[in-house]
């Protein structure tokens, strides 16, 4: 074994097989493993970052030797390349193992027959030689050639970055993008990876660039620093950025507004972002909303169909009674190309949806879609007929994109899409371009809702669109009038915090005061496990949902759901998953899509049992088995971020509003919480907080321009 002090690093060196990999994050920065050190028969653990290493690789650990509580000895591994293997039995042992997709075992065995332990060097140094050995001709030597060559680029590069403090994980990615030229294209310019990489941004880039001597008023910074602005700027939902906001933001992270002023107008010149009367574009954004715009203005010119709306006829066989601004939607829906319907709880989409799909199904295929899957669920419920989720419809294939465009449109007279205040700028694109002219396509949703994650502002866009048909539903009907959720969600949507109900009984809605985050948890564990559960007769797991503002906090989606765990399923087998702990009996989320199991971001379901692998979870009436990375997928969800919630209902919903979770109050963000709860909502918080999220609409507003490219208000 060779352990010895790395006086470079501070760190121990260990060389050593790696014989098995017991688990590895999806983003491949923390991988738990089996080692055996050279010259040693007792393997050890070893965990941390060694992304890109495979069973049976010989490799170069750096980190520290330490006793975890729990498993014992491990190598805590801070940086980690492969080791071309020396002996005969080990480079024949390592091209036979599949490294070298040219060499098979007996092949391996006749190279090393002929070579000896200069195999590798013979490949590296003088491939022409490999066709002395029997069957290998002038194509099979460069296959084996350029496969060894990219090992050894690979632990070259590998060595080249950690170097300069690259983690393995990111040094990884960087290899798998730039290939044998890593080296130099990072020596030349290391703030590119920061626009062709994706999961490396401006700080890593700007750390490597620093430890390879660029200084901090290096143009090329400056230029990566506005490019990853205006990508920030997209992940917080705007389109582009004001000039102004944009030089503002640039200096105060790179502290030379003369060098930022020079360098965006530079950046501007060469074409590579957009400036649009002061609004500066990445150029894809750009592009999108540009599209957007133009696809829109062909489904508007393009005539429809009169569609023929029976008002009476599905009166009778519903036996609902539709009221005024419930028909002139529908007038305008049988009209118009294009329309646009919104309205906030009680005020009828749902009947509006029911009475112009009972007309248009009469007329040819129908396609209904939502963003989301639970948000297609409540779709079909509502309507009685078949609803998807859109990328579902558009035939999305991950790693591949969407199947249905211009060459492959949809065949249907109409498209109507629910939860439209869901669909951002790039799914929106998609859409448009699946929908041929003289398609009908109707958007229904509630504007006053949180916006899509992704970039973009669609469905307020259209609605400020001159040219854009639209209908905004604001009377509350007289049912819906009895809920008090349905009354304060109003209130809130006027810049009134709710207020407690003067008479308890019988209301389906609560304002219980808190004076600090820790009383709040305590109160939302005790009304979750026990009160909703007695005076409702709510089930605390399947029933009661739980919606923070935010992720981290007292009050935050983690701590609320240990809590929780804790108090709903204290016996659970127990599951572990990396730093996840899961119980038999949780109630959990998927939080990426997964078009293999069918099962969406923000799916809720239960964990049945344990498997041999991992784990069992039941979503509805599916049982879906859950090994590998797929566990990854899944998260706690006794509580979960209100924007998880969107798209969702929930028998009963329990939403914490707390100083503590000051940046995130805004209005849009209360209201959702609310609108989401169908029996019960409880708020528990700070009078100051809740009065902060019905007051504050700053971070509401979204650089767009669409709405101004559609005919709207500039």
């Amino acid at each position: 074994m060779r352990s010895a002090p790395d006086p470079a690093a501070g760190r121990q060196t260990l060389d050593a097989t790696l014989d098995r990999v017991l688990y590895r994050s999806e983003d491949d920065r923390f991988v738990v493993a089996v080692v055996t050190p050279d010259g040693q028969s007792q393997p050890i653990r070893a965990v941390g970052e060694l992304a890109g290493l495979h069973e049976g690789e010989r490799v170069r650990l750096m980190g520290d030797h330490r006793l975890d509580p729990r498993h014992g000895p491990q190598f805590k591994v801070v940086a980690a390349y492969p080791l071309l293997p020396q002996s005969r039995a080990d480079v024949e042992a390592w091209l036979a193992g599949g490294h070298v997709k040219s060499v098979g075992p007996k092949l391996a065995s006749r190279l090393v027959a002929w070579f000896g332990e200069k195999t590798l060097h013979v490949i590296l140094d003088a491939p022409e030689r490999l066709e002395e050995v029997e069957g290998i001709g002038p194509k099979r030597r460069r296959e084996i050639a350029a496969q060894v060559h990219d090992r050894a680029h690979q632990r070259d590069a590998l060595i080249f970055l950690q170097s300069l403090g690259v983690q393995a994980g990111t040094a990884r990615r960087i290899f798998d993008r730039y290939d044998a030229h890593t080296i130099p294209r990072v020596r030349d310019n290391p703030y590119r990876m920061a626009e062709e990489i994706t999961g490396i941004g401006f700080a890593t880039a700007d750390r490597i660039a620093r430890a390879l001597g660029f200084g901090e008023h290096d143009e090329r910074r400056a230029a990566a620093a506005l490019v990853h602005l205006l990508a920030r700027g997209g992940e917080e939902g705007h389109v582009y950025l004001p000039r102004e906001v944009l030089l503002e933001r640039a200096t105060a992270l790179l502290g030379d507004a003369d060098v930022v002023t020079a360098v965006l107008d530079a950046t501007l010149a060469e074409g590579r972002l957009i400036d649009e009367d002061g609004a500066i574009f990445l150029e894809g954004m750009w592009a999108t909303e540009v599209e957007i715009a133009e696809r829109i203005h062909d489904l508007l010119a393009a005539p429809v169909p009169p569609l023929r709306v029976d008002v009476q006829r599905f009166e009778q066989s519903t036996g609902m009674r539709l009221a005024p601004a419930q028909r002139a939607a529908l007038d305008l829906a049988a009209t118009a190309p294009v329309m646009v319907l919104t309205g906030g709880p009680g005020t009828g989409k749902t009947t509006i949806v029911r009475a112009l799909l009972y007309q248009l199904q009469s007329e040819g295929a129908v396609a209904l879609a939502a963003p989301t899957g639970r948000a297609a669920r409540r779709m079909a419920e509502a309507t009685g007929s078949d609803a998807s989720t859109l990328h579902r419809l558009l035939g999305y294939r991950p790693g591949e994109g969407f199947r249905r465009d211009d060459d492959d449109p949809l065949e249907v007279r109409a498209v109507v899409v629910d939860e439209a205040s869901m669909v951002d700028q790039m799914l929106m694109a998609a859409l448009l371009r699946a929908i041929r002219p003289g398609t009908r396509l109707v958007l229904v949703g509630d504007a006053d809702q949180l916006p899509s994650v992704g970039a973009g502002n669609i469905l307020a866009d259209l609605l400020a669109a001159g040219p854009v048909p639209h209908v905004r539903l604001t009377e509350i009907f007289r049912q819906a009038q009895r809920s008090r959720i349905v009354v304060e969600a109003h209130r809130i949507l006027s810049g009134e915090p709710p207020r407690a109900p003067r008479d308890p009984d019988g209301s389906d809605f609560f304002l219980v005061r808190a004076a600090d985050p820790t009383r709040a948890a305590a109160l939302i564990r005790t009304m979750v496990a026990e009160r909703i559960p007695a005076r409702f007769g709510l089930h605390p797991i399947d029933d009661i949902q739980v919606l923070a503002p935010m992720h981290r906090g007292i009050c935050g989606a983690q701590q609320l759901n240990a809590l929780l765990q804790d108090a709903l399923n204290p016996d659970g087998a127990p599951i572990e998953r990396g730093r996840k702990q899961f119980r038999v009996g949780d109630k959990v989320m998927q939080v990426r899509n997964d078009y293999d199991k069918e099962v969406f971001n923000g799916d809720l379901g239960r964990i049945e049992s344990r498997s041999a692998k991992g784990l069992v979870v039941r979503f509805e009436q599916r049982l879906l088995d859950y090994e590998g990375d797929a566990l990854d997928n899944l998260v706690l969800a006794y509580a979960c971020s209100v924007h998880k919630s969107q798209g969702s209902e929930y028998p009963a919903v329990v939403v914490p509003v707390l100083t503590e979770h000051w940046v995130m109050l805004q209005r849009n963000l209360l209201y959702t919480a609310l609108t989401r709860g169908k029996r019960l909502v409880v708020l528990v918080g700070q009078p100051r907080a809740i009065g902060r999220a019905a007051r504050n609409t700053d971070g509401m507003l979204r650089y767009t321009a669409l709405a101004r490219r559609l005919g709207g208000a500039p």
